[in-house]
């Protein structure tokens, strides 16, 4: 069986993006709204690696390496100024998405596995990661004009 594959590989990947969400808080804690919401997104994601883990035991969880690729491919530290922190929430954009798909991919094997249990679980934290797009998606609108169109 090979969900506890994807099960690493969202854990990890939960782990990754927090940190992430950290790293730009502390980076661009000047903007109104960066500081607060990335901390509050970070711990999101550390409960959904936390509610991960009893079938990480259950199915004998591997560790895979994809979401530490992930995580130096596309995040390698933050940027400064206003096309600095877009990029850095295009960044965040890309992990959040990888999350979305695992959860997508792990809801599809619960629902296969019949694992009630594991299916609410996904089904409360794809909405969550759903969230969160959203809300980076709309943060990187918000900041493009300014960003890609004034000079600083």
């Amino acid at each position: 069986m090979h969900l506890a594959h994807y099960l690493g590989l969202l854990h990890k990947a939960q782990l990754n993006l927090a940190e992430a969400f950290r790293e730009v808080a502390s980076a661009h804690g000047d903007e109104p709204d960066i500081l607060h919401l990335c901390r509050q997104q970070a711990k999101l994601c550390d409960e959904h690696a936390a509610r991960l883990h009893p079938f990480a035991q259950r199915y004998a969880e591997e560790a895979p390496e994809e979401p530490d690729r992930l995580h130096s491919d596309l995040f390698r530290g933050t940027r400064t100024g206003g096309i600095g922190l877009l990029r850095d929430l295009q960044d965040l954009y890309l992990m959040a998405t990888e999350c979305d798909i695992c959860w997508t991919v792990i809801g599809q094997a619960a629902q296969g596995v019949r694992d009630r249990e594991l299916m609410d679980v996904v089904r409360a934290c794809e909405g969550e990661t759903a969230v969160q797009l959203a809300w980076v998606r709309t943060r990187m609108k918000q900041a493009a004009p300014q960003a890609l169109v004034v000079a600083e």
